[in-house]
């Protein structure tokens, strides 16, 4: 799977999905691109997951349509993640084209 980390996704998350393909929006230089144009740029980059902690996301943008799926994690604290990376990976591992999901993290 073709994963896109977003600026406050923690890098270190990426040693918990080693399976997939990840790559941050800082490493392509897409850092200062609005949510709109950064999920239509990874969409035709051919990325399948975009992870991100912008909880506001399904506010701003319509993701109806959208070939990407888009997963929320509700905290930028590398500990508490690590905390649920098991279930951060089960949900990259079984994600479908437009899905979002929102975990929670204590």
């Amino acid at each position: 799977m073709r994963v896109l980390f977003d600026q406050g996704t923690p890098t270190p998350l990426r040693k918990c999905l080693v399976s997939h393909q990840v790559v941050t929006t800082f490493e392509l230089g897409w850092s200062t691109l609005t949510n709109g144009e950064l999920l239509e740029q990874a969409e035709a980059a051919g990325f399948e997951v975009f992870v991100t902690t912008d909880q506001r996301l399904r506010y701003q943008q319509n993701l109806k349509g959208r070939t990407i799926a888009v997963i929320v994690l509700t905290t930028t604290s590398w500990p508490r993640i690590l905390q649920v990376a098991s279930a951060i990976s089960d949900a990259v591992g079984s994600v479908v084209a437009g899905l979002y999901i929102e975990i929670p993290i204590p």
